[in-house]
């Protein structure tokens, strides 16, 4: 079955609750970056995060850039994200694999560190973006995400973020919720929300169980409590292209261009996010550098 997101309301509608299955999003990013465990849990909750945050917050064509600079081996990762459930991302450092840490898990906070900032760009098609910026307070990645939104955006919230990592470095299962307190909400809600995600059966075991996320929302409140308002689809998707990249070798000053061809007779782009390379041979970028001239 093909990714997607549910959309709730959930106790008479004092929480929004959104649930996520996201692992062939997930197992894309995985393969055309050849990331190990670490990096693959770390690069897959923020992919998964971001998926939840941007389709919270975001309509139209609005779209947002999660940055997560941590003094960890994994280095920087950055995610973009927007309304239509379409993300893409990238870890500097995809080649990270660490011990487990003491709870038998992967060692998400030592490849992503725990010193840094969390910071989210917010692109409503306006002159400019919107940026909010925190500090990491975990580097486990969802606690993050968790503490952006309540600071950042004065939304109590609660995320949960999980990525599972076969023995071969390939993803079985990535998926998550975001759980967000509406005004007004009673404080005994609040209260059995807290118990619930204190004693709640780790998401990767839930997913592996089969559990789709309309069945891990019936599993946090209870399936009369929980109304749903809509499922729609997400996917890894890139939109580099040739074009693109061609606009980015006009602004570069001209003898870069010029030394280009003269002594590499060519050059190559490879996209961050996907992987994906633009060959430009002379005679390209000599069509470059001229209409780089005119303007």
């Amino acid at each position: 079955m093909s990714d997607y997101l549910v959309k709730s309301l959930v106790c008479d509608g004092h929480l929004r609750a959104y649930a996520i299955d996201a692992t062939q999003t997930v197992r894309e990013a995985q393969t055309r970056q050849d990331t190990w465990s670490a990096s693959s849990a770390a690069l897959g909750r923020s992919l998964v995060g971001t998926l939840l945050l941007a389709t919270a917050s975001l309509k139209g064509d609005e779209k947002l850039t999660v940055k997560i600079n941590g003094n960890g081996p994994a280095g920087g990762i950055v995610v973009d994200g927007n309304s239509k459930g379409t993300v893409k991302g990238y870890i500097q450092n995809p080649h990270v694999h660490l011990p487990l840490n003491d709870k038998g898990k992967i060692d998400v906070k030592g490849a992503v560190g725990t010193e840094g900032f969390f910071a989210v760009t917010k692109d409503y098609g306006l002159k400019e973006p919107f940026t909010g910026q925190v500090p990491l307070v975990s580097g486990e990645i969802a606690e993050d995400f968790t503490y952006y939104v309540a600071k950042s955006e004065q939304i109590p919230s609660a995320f949960g973020l999980s990525v599972f990592v076969n023995n071969d470095n390939t993803i079985g299962t990535a998926g998550g919720f975001m759980i967000q307190v509406l005004p007004n909400c009673p404080s005994e809600i609040l209260d059995k929300l807290e118990a619930t995600l204190k004693n709640l059966t780790p998401i990767s075991t839930m997913m592996q169980n089969g559990l789709t996320p309309e069945d891990m929302l019936n599993k946090l409140f209870g399936v009369e409590n929980v109304e749903i308002l809509e499922k729609m689809p997400v996917k890894f998707e890139c939109d580099c292209s040739k074009e693109r990249f061609a606009k980015a070798l006009a602004s570069l000053p001209q003898k870069d261009v010029n030394e280009m061809i003269a002594e590499d007779h060519g050059a190559t782009a490879v996209c961050h996010f996907c992987g994906n390379e633009y060959h430009f041979d002379e005679a390209e970028l000599a069509e470059i550098a001229a209409q780089a001239r005119m303007k």
